[in-house]
């Protein structure tokens, strides 16, 4: 029976390439329900082990940068104010994302992301942070008014508000820009480009945090940075794996939701777990105020666990997509 027009052009739609979209011709092979052409055929199954020494590289660099900023300001203590806070604001702000970028661009020079790609998904994270992300948590929601209000109050605000807000913007980076994209072209860039938003949105909160608080001690400063970046980078991290799965593999509906609210539940029991034990250990001290301290170990320790799971998973579906291609 001969196929009508529109069977056929539905036909060869449903035969194009997942990342560049062209027809894929007699050559082309099926993986998890995408078609790929023969000059993406080994896509799906590549790692990238630049990505996460990378990682591993960066979040070593950030733990030695506050060791030696602490050990400096432990015998000479800096309190900045005026122009001085608005310069060491902006290059603090800056150091996680520069750190991350070099050491990732030193791993991955065989066959490097676009820069201007992963730069401009970073200034989208942080347009997105300042256009939408704070004055959404800050004005529209006024979390500042009722967040300490009780435990479970608390809980279900960092998650539900601030949680989603923040994963939402950081994946709508990602999923609105690059994705579609040919150069999004392997599992792995999932994870690269929502951890260039995730740090990008970093940025913003950070310098919003050191501007706004119109006089900074820099050793709590320093500390209150990294934790920022840690978490904002890892998060985004799982939603970046969810959508380079999307990119290669056939998933059903809930898949991409799956992953957003995954992130932010992180998100929001990272918040509310980072004032809980800083918090706690001010009371164990006796003293007031806030230490910095147990949330530098909770992200340090959240980000390790996050990254390792990421790397794990990232291995996995590229030996279950090898074993598959054998098979063909």
């Amino acid at each position: 029976m001969l196929e009508t027009e529109e069977e056929l052009l539905e036909h060869e739609k449903d035969r194009s390439c997942a990342i560049c979209g062209r027809a894929v011709g007699s050559e082309g092979r099926r993986f998890k329900g995408r078609w790929f052409c023969p000059a993406h055929l080994d896509k799906p199954a590549r790692h990238r082990s630049g990505v996460w020494w990378a990682g591993l590289a960066q979040l070593g660099a950030l733990l030695a940068l506050v060791l030696l900023l602490e050990v400096f300001l432990a015998f000479i203590p800096v309190r900045l104010e005026g122009t001085w806070l608005i310069v060491a604001g902006i290059l603090l702000a800056l150091v996680p994302a520069l750190l991350w970028l070099g050491f990732f661009y030193q791993q991955d020079r065989l066959e490097p992301e676009p820069k201007g790609y992963v730069l401009g998904v970073f200034v989208l994270g942080a347009l997105l942070a300042a256009a939408v992300g704070l004055p959404l948590v800050r004005d529209v929601f006024r979390v500042g008014d009722w967040f300490s209000q009780g435990p479970l109050t608390t809980l279900a605000g960092s998650i539900l508000v601030i949680g989603f807000s923040q994963e939402f913007l950081k994946y709508a980076a990602v999923r609105y820009s690059v994705f579609g994209l040919a150069e999004f072209d392997e599992r792995t860039d999932g994870i690269i480009y929502g951890t260039a938003a995730g740090l990008g949105f970093a940025t913003i909160l950070n310098l919003d945090f050191i501007l706004g608080s119109g006089g900074l001690n820099l050793d709590v400063g320093v500390i209150a940075v990294v934790v920022t970046a840690l978490a904002q980078a890892c998060f985004a991290g799982i939603s970046g794996y969810f959508l380079g799965r999307a990119k290669f593999e056939h998933r059903p509906w809930w898949w991409l939701p799956l992953g957003l609210t995954l992130a932010a539940f992180g998100n929001g029991l990272f918040t509310f777990l980072r004032g809980e034990v800083g918090r706690s250990a001010i009371s164990l001290e006796g003293g007031g105020g806030f230490s910095p301290w147990p949330g530098l170990l909770l992200a340090t320790a959240v980000t390790l666990v996050v990254f390792l799971l990421l790397n794990w998973l990232i291995r996995r579906d590229i030996a279950v997509t090898l074993k598959e291609i054998s098979h063909q």
